[in-house]
Formats: C-alpha cells, structure tokens, sequence
C-alpha cells in the first residue's frame, strides 16, 4: 500500500477517512465525550497533512442512525474536541439541510484555505454510505468527490472502518489517488506478525460476552496458535459444552455444538485450550451485588458468574509467562464494575510482562486497560480495529484495505 508520504499533497483536497466513533454521553448541555483515544489516534496523519499545506477534510461516521439524520449522533462535538487537540479551529457544516454533502458542506470545504482541517457530518445520516447497492454507493462517492471541484486525494486512516463495504471506506478510494495513513498501515503491520510466522509460544487471550462474535477467529486461529485461553462471558458456553452447570450465566445454547467441536479440535491440533478453573459468582447483575468465589465446574444455579476467580488469575498469568506474542481480545468480567475487575487487570498485568510483542484487541479491551490504568507504553500495540481487527485474523478479505491496495485511478 502507498503511504501520504508518496501523495503530492500541498494545495489539494486530502479527504482522511478516519474513525471517529467515539462514546458519547447525553449531559443537559448536550452530548459529551467520554473517551477521546480515537480521535488523539487521528491527530498523526491529520497534523502531517495539514503541515504539507493539504486543505483536509476528515468523514467519519458516529453510531448507527441507519441513514436518517440524528442530532444525538451529530459529529458536532468532535469537530470542536478535534480543534481542542489540533490547536486550530475545525471547520463544520452549521446545517444540516441538503444532507452530508449538501450546499453546507459544499460551503465548508469551499472555504478552506492550505493546512485547514474541516470534518464532515456523520457520513451514516446518509442512506447511501451503508447501502448494498453498488450503484448508490458510487453515486453518494461521486457527490463527495464534487466537493473538491476535481482536485481531490483520499488517505485511509480509519481501521476501524475498513472491514465494511461503504461509499467512504471502499468506493471513494477507488475513484481518486489514495494511500494508507499511519494508523491503517500500523495495524497492518501488526496484524500480519499475528498470522504470519509469529513468535511462539503464540497465546490468544479471548474473553468479553458471546462466543458468537468469535465464531470465525476461533476457527482460524486454532490453525495458528499454540495455547488459547478463554475467559469472560464467552467462558460459560465453553464449560457448559463440557457438561458444567453455569448457573445465570451468559449461555449461547445454540452454539454448545460449535464449541464442542472448537474443543475436539484443539485437542486434535495439539493446542492448549485453557478454560477458567474458579469464577467469581454473584446474586445479580449489579456493582453492589453479594458474591462468592466457587468452582468453575460448580456454578449455583441462582448466580452468574461475573468475573475469573483468583486461581484463574494465577492459572492464566502462568500461560502468560512463556509467552513471545500475545493477542488479548475481551474482558475477563464485568470489570465496568470495580468489584469485577480483577480478572481484567490481571491479565493487563500479565501482559505488561510479556518478553515479545502484546497486543491488545482493541474494543472493550481497550477501554479496559485505559479504566484500570495502564499506560498504552506497557504494551506492544493498543489495536483501534475492534471488529476490523477480528475479520483479519479470520483470515477475512477486509474491502476497505482491498481498495487502498488497488492501482490509482
């Protein structure tokens, strides 16, 4: 993939695709950030571009409004957060009538001199950024290309954006000059040490609520690595596939099959499949609520387990130690909740550990290390691909990295 260091770039329209989804809060004053890391992600590639004189106009999507215009979901208070770190004002449509690239879009971008940022609304208000038509999408394409009166460049930036098939994320780069940014080419990078001839012991850390999600990267990964440890929600189809009672717990019946045959397999391949030993169990969902340390064999029907128990901590921490890479997708509990953050923090702890490289899998894991108090410098690689990410290491073609590998038009 080109970089924007082969893009010519001064005087131009750079249009940056990053990935601005960031949370959001509603406060009497509107809505409010409560985790900026996306948008300090962006910061590099938008910095580097502005300084080499680009008119940059950054799109990025916010939720799902499913093409219709939210103002919950505005990008409003991330354009002015983005100005707050670029140490410049950041440009953004006053209105929203005519849709995202509509006449105060075209007003915006018009007025933008050399080195000034401008963001876009949230590119999702519009039906055809998400649609299965190719056509539409070309068509919602061509319209922000417009908006560059015929001298525009495109950088993909937003990984974790580039797993959809979406007008901004697939066809734009497809129709103008383009090149990858900084932090689409450092997942890469990662991501092809995690399943190309990687460090061994290679060890996966799976965890957060379903095994649904998981399915695929499971099933590839079994292929690859040499120990899979499995905690969080996800745990308990696992145990309940070995027969165990799990009380309340999380349980996806429809996949006990699945996952029976996930541990013939392991077996089969010589992979050491590595299951929680005692949980925590507690008497409801709740950051208050009674709990108790039992065996993971022997959940109380009445409770469900909330977190890995101490000897689990000890048990992973110890597959952890041999370890030359590391993948960690998924909490180990409900660590939003102090009391149930234990099992998250050790395996963050574990991890700061490591000789070789750490990877933490984007998403809730992420947020997690952040919450506990981490530094991002513990590990190798803090991921901004979330689902993205996934889709790779289920050996996915992933269309947005496709396009962005594709000859300039």
């Amino acid at each position: 993939m080109r970089t924007v260091d082969d893009l010519e770039v001064a005087g131009r329209t750079v249009f940056v695709r990053a990935d601005l989804n960031v949370p959001l809060e509603a406060t009497d004053d509107g809505p409010r950030i409560t985790d900026d890391k996306r948008i300090q992600a962006s910061l590099p590639t938008i910095r580097d571009l502005a300084g080499r004189g680009a008119r940059v106009v950054v799109l990025a999507h916010l939720g799902r409004p499913k093409g219709e215009v939210k103002p919950e979901l505005s990008l409003r208070p991330v354009a002015k957060r983005l100005g707050e770190l670029l140490g410049q004002p950041v440009a953004f449509p006053d209105r929203s009538e005519g849709g995202v690239v509509g006449e105060a879009a075209r007003a915006v971008v018009s007025e933008l001199k050399p080195g000034q940022v401008a963001l876009l609304e949230n590119l999702r208000f519009e039906a055809a950024e998400t649609s299965k038509d190719d056509a539409e999408r070309a068509a919602f394409a061509e319209r922000l290309i417009e908006l560059a009166d015929g001298d525009a460049v495109y950088v993909g930036d937003g990984f974790g954006a580039v797993h959809r098939k979406h007008a901004s994320v697939y066809d734009l780069p497809l129709r103008l000059p383009h090149a990858a940014g900084g932090l689409v080419l450092a997942e890469v990078r990662v991501l092809r040490r995690l399943t190309e001839n990687p460090d061994r012991p290679y060890v996966v850390v799976l965890g957060g609520a379903k095994v649904s999600d998981k399915l695929g990267v499971i099933a590839n990964l079994l292929t690859k690595v040499d120990r899979l440890i499995i905690g969080g929600g996800m745990a308990y189809t696992f145990l309940a596939a070995q027969g165990h009672e799990v009380g309340r717990s999380i349980l996806e019946r429809e996949q006990l099959d699945a996952v029976q045959g996930f541990l013939a397999d392991a077996e089969k391949q010589g992979v050491e499949l590595v299951l929680p030993v005692d949980i925590v169990a507690a008497t409801a969902f709740a950051p208050d609520a009674d709990h108790d340390v039992v065996p993971a064999t022997a959940i109380p029907a009445d409770r469900e387990g909330v977190d890995i128990g101490p000897a689990t901590r000890e048990l992973f921490a110890s597959k952890l130690a041999d370890a030359r890479t590391v993948f960690w997708n998924g909490p180990m509990g409900v660590f939003e909740f102090d009391a149930f953050a234990a099992g998250t923090r050790a395996i963050a702890e574990a991890l700061t550990r490591v000789n070789g490289l750490t990877v933490i899998g984007g998403g809730d894991s992420a947020a997690a290390v952040r919450k506990l108090g981490f530094p991002e410098s513990a590990f190798g690689h803090v991921s901004t691909g979330g689902g993205a990410s996934l889709e790779y290491l289920e050996g996915k073609e992933l269309p947005g990295l496709r396009a962005l590998e594709a000859d300039t038009p």
